[in-house]
């Protein structure tokens, strides 16, 4: 009888400890990754950025913007959900060369996105710039 719960103790620890393993690798897989990205011109006042790859790849919990080789001043940014309703984020600011936006929540726990709409200016002169839509899961 001592043996039979020696057995199921030892069965319990080494399935809890299994599953805290589990659980520590996927809250580890969680990292930043491109969503899409795009030129986007002075000559040009909005640009819209679709999300790249499958249905899966798009389901994300945050949103950010980055930029390179200009400083932009967004004046509107909206982000298109798919099954739910658009975010629509105004006066966000100017993001600096190499620079990023603060991370926005997805609707929900995860949503996927669709596409991004930029409402822009670009600063100092400069004819083009690219801007990449980050999505964090």
């Amino acid at each position: 009888m001592n043996t039979k719960l020696r057995t199921l103790m030892n069965c319990f620890v080494i399935g809890s400890i299994a599953f805290m393993g589990a659980v520590g690798t996927a809250s580890a897989a969680d990292q930043w990754f491109v969503l899409g990205e795009q030129a986007i011109k002075s000559a040009d006042p909005s640009a819209t950025i679709k999300s790249e790859g499958g249905r899966w790849d798009k389901d994300v919990k945050q949103v950010k913007l980055s930029v390179e080789g200009a400083d932009v001043q967004v004046t509107k940014l909206v982000l298109h959900w798919d099954n739910r309703p658009d975010d629509t984020l105004t006066d966000v600011g100017t993001v600096k060369a190499g620079g990023q936006t603060a991370a926005k929540d997805a609707p929900g726990r995860k949503g996927r996105l669709t596409s991004v709409s930029v409402q822009y200016k670009i600063l100092g002169g400069k004819p083009d710039a690219k801007v990449k839509v980050w999505g964090f899961d």
